[in-house]
């Protein structure tokens, strides 16, 4: 469904160029051609600076969290404007398929990775941790949490089918990695299916688990369970043993566009790793987290590159 959707934005946005530019060279106004080209294409990125913007206010109201200093907000603006379209114009909408899950017969003694994607996203944000693990021989599977808008209480079951895939090739529990609300799904299907046992490791990045100001705005289901203190998060949060996050690391950001307050994307208990100067969509590509996952698959992270720079050779 978000793939078809966000084909649709990608074409749309496509022809509103293509007639503007028409429109404004036959009118004899070549200037306004490209302006009119450039303020379309590139209206993502100044949606973007109202989320660091707004990042910047709540953080300086915040007496607990890290403040990012301005060079760095505008540092990880910028490496958010590059990486965005790469997953939200190209890999999502039409490569979502791209690659496909790596379950390989002989199972290969290794513990396997399920990737769990965040709101507005699908498995083909994945795709160049999917190079990278298929190239190492490494077990994974890569979900599509679906309804795209519902409660995040309906994931708990495509998690385990794919955690029941990864064990079946296996026979090993998984490291389950989570890309912000991805990692509040993971949290419910441990409470649902009391499946501490069967997670080697969970590594969730950018993930609301305290909420996020930002959700004031949504109006989905999912997003309203996201937002500070919400009834849903209270309730999880009631669930869960405090033991349960012991076995998690939480990869978070003063810099995070999407996860603010700063501290709102760590656990108490939980391995709490601070990304400076990355913003949300790109801290899933940061070396440090994809090295985590190495970690705890027994491979020799130091020596590996980020999924991103794998990709691109």
């Amino acid at each position: 469904m978000l793939a078809r959707l966000q084909k649709l934005v990608v074409l749309v946005l496509i022809l509103v160029s293509v007639t503007w530019a028409t429109l404004a060279v036959r009118l004899g106004h070549a200037g306004w051609a490209v302006t009119g080209v450039v303020a379309v294409m590139l209206g993502y990125a100044m949606f973007l600076a109202l989320e660091f913007a707004a990042l910047r206010w709540v953080q300086q109201a915040d007496a607990d969290g890290l403040h990012a200093a301005l060079r760095q907000l505008l540092a990880a603006w910028w490496g958010e404007v590059v990486t965005a379209p790469r997953v939200f114009f190209w890999r999502q909408p039409f490569r979502s398929n791209a690659e496909p899950d790596h379950l390989p017969a002989r199972g290969n003694g290794r513990h396997g990775v399920v990737l769990v994607h965040g709101f507005v996203c699908n498995r083909g944000l994945w795709n160049p941790w999917m190079q990278a693990l298929r190239g190492s021989d490494i077990p994974h599977v890569a979900v599509n949490l679906e309804p795209l808008f519902g409660s995040i209480d309906h994931y708990p079951s495509i998690i385990d089918d794919a955690v029941a895939r990864v064990e079946a090739a296996t026979g090993r529990p998984v490291v389950l990695v989570g890309h912000s609300m991805g990692g509040l799904a993971i949290r419910a299907w441990l409470r649902d299916f009391d499946s501490d046992a069967r997670a080697h490791r969970v590594i969730t990045i950018g993930s609301p688990h305290r909420g996020t100001w930002l959700a004031r705005f949504g109006q989905t289901l999912n997003g309203k369970q996201m937002r500070i203190r919400s009834p849903w998060l209270l309730k999880l949060a009631l669930d869960e043993p405090a033991e349960r996050f012991d076995r998690f690391t939480c990869f978070y950001g003063h810099c995070d566009n999407i996860v603010f307050p700063t501290l709102t994307g760590t656990l108490p208990g939980a391995l709490n790793v601070h990304v400076p100067g990355t913003a949300h969509v790109r801290m899933a590509f940061h070396p440090s987290v994809f090295n985590e996952v190495r970690r705890w698959l027994g491979d020799a992270g130091d020596s590996q590159p980020a999924p991103e720079e794998a990709a691109a050779r």
